[in-house]
């Protein structure tokens, strides 16, 4: 009986394990392309960016 619940528990590791390290990459991959598009929109609007090359700088919220 112990050897069957060690293989049961095994099998249920590897499934659960392949889920685990799979699903990040799969995600990962389709967000790509958007991230992409996102940052190229803000590279040709100057999005989130000052004039005249100023560099941001942190401030306090008052």
């Amino acid at each position: 009986m112990t050897i069957e619940y060690v293989l049961l528990m095994i099998a249920i590791l590897g499934i659960g394990l392949k889920a685990f390290l799979s699903a990040p990459s799969e995600a990962f991959r389709g967000s790509g392309p958007r991230l992409a598009a996102r940052v190229e929109r803000q590279l040709d609007t100057g999005q989130g960016f000052k004039e005249n090359g100023a560099r941001l700088e942190w401030s306090a919220v008052k």
